[in-house]
């Protein structure tokens, strides 16, 4: 389903994404380098005082500017391993405001005691006041090992030195091992072509070593090299016991000429285990196991940058730099292609396949980070030429409702908030009458499932796209699409937020910023279960703080909250205590629906903390204006379904929450009145008109139009308080008044005996 044929001889597409601009020499992505910027702000640089200890060490005040570099180093670990914080904290901010690169600060490190480096690192990251200065000298030393050994002049030297001494030939290997993926075009290339015979094995040797970070270059190689090198890199792939190499290499075995090249492929992929499938679904599996960010399929997780493979026969290997979030996707769409492209040739692609790169390909708009220029998916209008793409919205209407539901299936399994919205907008520009009856793999209807997934979000978008298909015949959970489009009507813009505190102080704390940010919190509870009424009460739980944990307590609390079918995508904020925070920030660093925070934040600072964890989980709270845009929505479908006078879905089940919407001016009173108008019964009627008696003007002259129009369509249903009322308007309002109310009178058909003091009064 895309604008622009895949070709079949670019392995690049199976781990590149799509098929990506090459690049005439591989490009190494350069690692990110902290900066003084990176430390916290704000810390003084006092004259220094004179005194020292007899270590010679100044007993107070700050660093000399003269100071050197080592020496500020040094005076940074003995005061963080004799606890001094304050002077600590001057040296090391010291050493960071003189900007070293990182290349700079590598060598400071190695030139003093690497160990005692580490060991304060460790003690200061724990510490508030140190922690932001320990992280950037951490991370700029961790940066500059991996600059060094990544550098291609390092990484050929190192491949020159694999045939000189025994110590020579381990510390070169070790060094390539060290420089990961980034190694591999000079690798292969030397071991495809070796200026030395005893040079291959030595690579084949440090491949090998290199393990899963050596599959993705060699299988980008594998489909688009000479058949000679193809059964050396299929030979290659088999020493190595990943079996991400399997699409691969069943891939080749099944469409090379070549008799030694499937030979090799069969051999390695009996190495692997055998062969285990098709192609097709080999590359489908794989794809999977890419969308779920599996750490096996990750090569350098905590790094802003991957690497995308390609190859062509010009350039040989090369690697394409790909910002960490949109990684996977790449990949996984590619992988899905080249599926997709084996299964067209025998019938056409399968709905999984098509659903899992359409997903894939929304989590890459999800996830892309703001005014990134994605190279796996150049879009229209930018610098993509020929192979710019549309956005993924296109590519999930043309493929259809039964597609997106499919999509649906894996949001609501993950809990994946925004991705299940985009599934449903597509399924609402897509679905008809039959989409309730469309059921996913495995028999669901991912549709009916979205009316009580645990955002209201996804339950008003859910309600909206059932509207929007009008339905034909009844089906189970057809009762709450219309309370729901009810409830969008009024209370959209109503955040809820729940607090788990152990103690009062804690709990008022985190009240006081959640009523600043605008949430309506629910009363204090120690634990889960004590909130279990409230929580049971409330429309829905749009945000839960668990205040004062600790390493021990944590798991159990989220594993708590996302037990309850009702919180299970709900965002948790978790706020600890300093000890615990690393080790709670860590366990859940890759869960978007949960953020980790030290407890005794600052309240700006929580305020801001909460506002990027509700964003990035759900899409933020609820806004004003877009409680208007659901409330007016939810408006228009109740007004179809009363106009169409749906059976399945039947308007009459709002009558209550939209009679108290007029009553209370909580939505547009017209419009609600319109749709009330358009409602056998005698509450939606007699609201209309109550309405009409409270208005004054021509809103009034509307309103009794609209209740003419109901007793036009259901007869009299109003109670007599309402008719003396209507008749004394009838004699005694302004003209035009007058005759509306004239005229509501006649569509009611009141007794003779009402009518005839008005023709006779004088």
């Amino acid at each position: 389903m895309t604008n622009r044929s895949v070709p079949a001889a670019l392995v690049l597409l199976a781990l590149a994404g799509t098929a990506l601009a090459q690049p005439t020499t591989p490009t190494t992505p350069r690692t990110p380098t902290p900066t003084a910027a990176s430390a916290r702000p704000g810390a003084a640089v006092a004259t220094p005082r004179t005194t020292t200890t007899p270590a010679g060490r100044p007993a107070a005040g700050q660093p000399e500017a003269e100071r050197p570099n080592d020496r500020l180093l040094s005076d940074f670990i003995f005061y963080v391993n004799i606890d001094n914080r304050d002077l600590a904290e001057a040296y090391g901010q010291e050493l960071l405001t003189r900007g070293l690169s990182n290349a700079e600060v590598v060598a400071l490190v190695e030139a003093g005691e690497a160990s005692r480096f580490q060991g304060a690192i460790t003690r200061a990251i724990r510490v508030r006041q140190l922690e932001p200065i320990a992280a950037s000298l951490n991370r700029a030393y961790d940066a500059g090992v991996l600059e060094r050994a990544r550098n291609p002049d390092q990484i050929a030297r190192n491949i020159t030195e694999l045939t000189g001494t025994a110590r020579g030939r381990g510390l070169a290997r070790a060094r390539l091992v060290a420089a990961g993926e980034y190694a591999m075009p000079q690798v292969l290339e030397a071991f495809l072509n070796p200026p030395r015979p005893a040079l291959r094995p030595e690579l084949q040797r440090v491949m090998i070593e290199l393990g899963r970070q050596a599959i993705s270059p060699l299988a980008a190689a594998l489909l688009s090299t000479p058949p000679a090198q193809q059964e050396l890199i299929a030979d290659m792939l088999g020493q190595i016991p990943y079996r991400t190499s399997k699409p691969f290499l069943a891939d080749v075995m099944a469409r090379t000429e070549s008799e030694p090249v499937r030979i090799a492929s069969a051999r390695a992929l009996d190495r692997l285990g055998g062969e285990g499938g098709m192609p097709q679904d080999l590359y489908r599996n794989l794809a999977e196991a890419y969308y779920a960010e599996k750490s096996e399929v990750t090569s350098f997780p905590g790094e802003e940058f991957q690497l995308l493979w390609g190859f062509t026969p010009q350039a040989g290997l090369t690697m394409t730099a790909i910002r960490t979030p949109v990684y996977h996707e790449a990949v996984a769409m590619g992988l899905a292609e080249r599926a997709m492209g084996i299964e067209s040739a025998t019938g056409g692609a399968s709905l999984e396949t098509l659903a899992l790169w359409v997903a894939s390909n929304f989590s890459r708009e999800i996830d892309t980070p703001a005014g990134y220029v994605n190279p796996a998916y150049p879009l229209e209008g930018g610098a993509g030429g020929a192979q710019a793409r549309r956005r993924a919205m296109y590519y999930a209407v043309a493929s259809g409702a039964d597609v997106s539901q499919r999509v649906l299936a894996r949001a609501i399994d993950a809990r994946d908030t925004p991705l299940a919205r985009l599934a449903l907008a597509s399924v609402e520009q897509t679905a008809g009458g039959r989409a309730v009856g469309l059921a996913a793999a495995g028999g669901r209807n991912p549709l009916l499932e979205a009316l009580t997934y645990p955002s209201r979000r996804v339950q008003y978008e859910a309600a909206l796209a059932l509207a929007a298909s009008n339905p034909g015949e009844a089906f189970p959970g057809a009762e709450r699409v219309v309370p729901t489009l009810a409830s969008a009507v009024s209370g959209a813009a109503t955040q809820y937020a729940a607090v788990i505190a152990g103690d009062a102080e804690a709990y008022q704390s985190a009240r006081r910023t959640l009523t600043t940010l605008g949430y309506t919190v629910l009363p204090q509870g120690r634990t889960l279960n004590d909130l279990a009424t409230p929580i049971a009460e409330a429309p829905a739980i749009d945000l839960i703080v668990v205040a004062g944990t600790n390493g021990e307590r944590a798991p159990a609390q989220v594993e708590e909250v996302r037990g309850q079918a009702k919180l299970a995508a709900t965002p948790v904020l978790i706020l600890t205590d300093a000890v615990s925070l690393p080790e709670v920030r860590r366990r859940y660093s890759t869960d978007a629906t949960v953020s980790v925070r030290q407890v005794g934040l600052p309240e700006e600072q929580l305020m801001a903390a909460t506002m990027d964890l509700v964003t990035g989980a759900s899409g933020g709270p609820v806004s004003a204006a877009e409680g208007q845009q659901y409330s007016a929505r939810a408006l228009a479908a109740l007004r179809d379904l009363a106009v169409s006078q749906s059976t399945v879905l039947s308007a009459a089940d709002a009558t209550l929450p939209l009679a108290a919407a007029l009553e209370a001016g909580s939505a547009p009173r017209l419009q609600v009145a319109e749709i009330l108008s358009r409602v056998n019964g005698e509450r939606a009627q007699r609201a209309v008109m109550d309405a009409a008696l409270a208005a004054e003007g021509a809103e009034r002259i509307q309103l009794m139009r609209l209740v003419s129009d109901s007793a036009k369509r259901f007869g009299n249903l109003l109670e007599p308080r309402q008719t003396t009322r209507l008749i004394e308007l009838a004699s005694s309002g302004a003209d035009e008044e007058a005759t509306s109310a004239a005229s509501l009178m006649g569509a009611l058909s009141l007794p003779n005996a009402d009518l005839v003091p008005l023709i006779l009064r004088k």
